[in-house]
């Protein structure tokens, strides 16, 4: 089995983690650019995060046999405080790098007018760089808030093939699939979306166009969601086929729209900028 996690915050994570995925058959996995869970004061600090996912998390992964990509972005939460908005006027140098495969994590957290204005203004990034967007839909008033969300794709110059619509449920799915959006769904322990639920959604819309993630951040997570949903899916009588278009050829095929994935992992360097990742000697 093949597993490409096109959602997952490897910064928060061990690598123990890179370990037990690969074990699971993840061989490949997009990490967005997201908010740590404290604020950050400066754009400077945003770009030592994005030369991590462009640099050093790229060569953790590829220590287990993993081959690492990223989203970067302007983050909705931080998108409401003044301090972090030149982040905007700077991703262009950043959207060019190979690793980068989409715009995002964008959208909207407590749907205010900044983070109308930075939803836009990446949408329109992603335009102009031939790039997929990752857009996160709160997780309050999150129906409203898709419906909001996809006004604003409506009124842009990206279309709705280039964009995932993520962290969706029932309530959610057939306003996002109407739409025409990629539909994301992050699997977690408690909240948001569990294995049996995801499968139902599954049986009652169809494989086509829909992706499963981990997320798997600095909270209650579990890297081994996605794992664990294609081993319900065949519980529940779904095909091995049908498992690795959801569980691979659907996020390839969403991410490979930005003509920069690189699936393929090449024997891995020993060193990072002169750091490895081993304890007590090599």
């Amino acid at each position: 089995m093949r597993i490409f996690d096109p959602h997952i915050h490897m910064t928060s994570r061990t690598t123990d983690d890179y370990q037990a995925m690969y074990d699971a058959g993840v061989r490949a996995l997009v990490e967005p650019s997201f908010w740590l869970g404290q604020p950050r004061t400066s754009p400077a600090s945003f770009f030592d995060y994005f030369d991590a996912l462009l640099g050093w998390e790229p060569f953790r992964a590829s220590q287990y046999g993993i081959a690492h990509h990223c989203t970067l972005a302007l983050n909705p939460k931080e998108a409401n405080d003044p301090r972090c908005t030149p982040v905007l006027d700077a991703l262009p140098r950043y959207l060019v790098k190979d690793s980068v495969v989409a715009v995002g994590e964008i959208g909207y957290d407590s749907m205010t007018p900044a983070e109308d204005h930075a939803l836009a203004a990446q949408l329109q990034l992603a335009a102009d760089h031939a790039l997929p967007a990752l857009v996160h839909t709160p997780h309050r008033d999150k129906l409203a808030g898709l419906h909001r969300t996809i006004d604003v794709i409506r009124e842009s110059n990206l279309s709705p093939e280039f964009v995932l619509l993520d962290h969706l449920n029932e309530t959610t799915v057939k306003a996002a699939t109407d739409s025409g959006c990629w539909a994301g769904f992050s699997i977690y322990p408690d909240t948001k979306m569990d294995e049996d639920r995801m499968v139902t959604i599954l049986q009652n819309h169809g494989t086509e166009k829909i992706l499963v993630n981990s997320a798997a951040d600095w909270g209650k997570s579990d890297p081994l969601k996605t794992r664990k949903v294609a081993d319900a899916m065949l519980k529940a009588g779904f095909t091995e086929d049908d498992v690795d278009q959801v569980l691979w050829r659907n996020p390839v095929a969403f991410y490979g729209q930005s003509g920069r994935l690189q699936l393929d992992v090449l024997t891995p360097d020993p060193l990072h900028e002169g750091n490895s990742i081993l304890r007590g000697g090599e």
